[in-house]
């Protein structure tokens, strides 16, 4: 085996390492648009992913490949990974299949996970595993000892794959971009283990078909997607003077050009709690997700913190959404929530939490106790918390319950639950806006017993 031979052989190693992370990568993306991003949906893909790559490094072992075999099975394997890619990440089509899920009444995000994976997340990782495999078996006829610099080169291929991918291609070049650049890796790859015109014909092909239901004619008119990149997808809908803001395919606000009002939760927020506030003095307040920034939207006097980890949210807000510039009173923090609460001192008179979109796509780490108490620690003293939640009003399933115990775990007093719109007690599956609310005030903790009963001295 020539010195250039060889030199190949590594560099199809790497790509493969490249291309098998980065495409995980961007599926776990294009997923989190309909099933979320929680620990449930990522260990599913993680798992069928691994467990076929696993297979496919097995099934190359086999002695029933020739080694004269190997690159017709490469140059097949690659193309074969830029078809899957292409209907395994490209939006058009991942919607395309959960409209077939709930046409058929299949709701159940971890069972979309489930058959979303082995329908498309089982031929494509076993062919990484198989190529990794038959790679290897080239190499090894030149140096027995090679193994440790396969794996080397396969894992550097996917650490740079883990950084480049998620740090600069996804949040400077688009999602759908990223994705051409994968097939494009992929027949890259097939053209240079097997030097076929067959090859370069079906490959130029997926290439054509990829760019066209990636590109951003197809993104933004005929999806209306305005942001497609690391963190969210973006789109906002108009229907007559209300216009809804998507991000994540969620509806996450909601805006009325002709009479400024918002959601309903937003109004009865900005009704009872931002418009009332006293002008005495400027109110620190902060809203942990910033949505479409309608919280106190026409309130021009007091001090606004917006955080949020979407860096665009601002800038499509003000253009698509709202149709105006945030009055300066408003300053827009681009950051974790968490992370702003862990690392600020400032402390507020208002905080809303509204990063809960619906009951099914829960940001897991913001709904614990010790998340809640950082909130806690942030509020001034006489200041009120809010959290929007979508929940159960009359505690019909284990989460509506388990959440209201962790709220009371932290905050133990002084506390209201108020329940949006209308709803029925008698009907297990009604789900709706319920605003939790925490005054900040001093309490003894005293209770009226029959014993003692000094009600008119406190009251009066």
């Amino acid at each position: 085996m020539s010195k250039k031979t060889r030199a190949w052989l590594v560099l199809l190693i790497f790509l493969n390492g490249y291309v098998s992370l980065s495409l995980e990568l961007v599926v776990l993306r294009q997923l989190a648009f309909w099933v979320g991003s929680s620990a449930v949906i990522t260990s599913i893909i993680m798992g069928t992913f691994l467990g076929f790559m696993s297979l496919g490094y097995w099934m190359g072992n086999s002695q029933k490949i020739k080694n004269e075999q190997i690159p017709a099975g490469l140059g097949v394997s690659f193309l074969v990974i830029a078809l899957l890619t292409l209907f395994a990440a490209s939006f058009p089509l991942v919607t395309y299949y959960f409209s077939v899920m709930y046409s058929h009444g299949i709701i159940s995000s971890v069972i979309q996970t489930f058959i979303y994976s082995f329908a498309f997340l089982s031929i494509g990782p076993f062919l990484f595993g198989f190529n990794t495999t038959l790679l290897s078996r080239c190499l090894h006829d030149k140096d027995k000892n090679y193994t440790g610099n396969i794996m080397a080169v396969d894992t550097i291929g996917s650490v740079l794959a883990s950084m480049a991918t998620t740090l600069v291609l996804m949040p400077f070049f688009g999602v759908n971009n990223t994705i051409g650049l994968i097939m494009l890796m992929a027949v890259g790859c097939a053209i240079v283990a097997y030097r076929r015109w067959w090859v370069w014909i079906m490959g130029t092909l997926l290439i054509i078909a990829g760019a066209y239901l990636n590109s951003n004619h197809m993104m933004r008119d005929v999806f209306g997607i305005l942001v497609n990149n690391a963190n969210s997808t973006i789109s906002v809908q108009e229907v007559d003077t209300m216009r809804v803001l998507d991000m994540n395919g969620l509806p996450m606000s909601m805006y009325d050009t002709e009479s400024g009002r918002g959601a309903d939760y937003i109004n009865f927020v900005n009704d009872n709690y931002i418009y009332t506030l006293p002008r005495n003095r400027k109110y620190k307040i902060l809203v942990l997700g910033a949505g479409g920034f309608t919280a106190g939207l026409t309130d021009s006097f007091h001090e606004y913190t917006f955080v949020d980890i979407e860096p665009t949210l601002k800038e499509i807000s003000e253009k698509y959404f709202l149709g105006q510039k945030l009055t300066d009173n408003k300053h827009f923090v681009v950051q974790d929530a968490s992370q702003f609460l862990k690392n600020t001192n400032e402390t507020y008179d208002l905080i809303l939490l509204d990063v809960y979109s619906n009951s099914y796509q829960i940001p897991e780490g913001l709904i614990t106790a010790e998340f809640m108490a950082r909130i806690k620690s942030r509020v001034a003293d006489n200041g009120i918390v809010l959290m929007n939640m979508i929940t159960s009003p009359s505690f019909d399933d284990a989460y509506t319950r388990v959440f209201d115990n962790t709220f009371h775990s932290v905050f133990t007093q002084n506390t209201s639950r108020q329940v949006i719109g209308e709803f029925t007690p008698w009907n297990p599956e009604s789900i709706t806006n319920i605003v939790y609310a925490f005054y900040n005030k001093k309490n003894d903790g005293r209770i009226y017993t029959i014993n003692k009963t000094p009600v008119i001295y406190d009251r009066y």
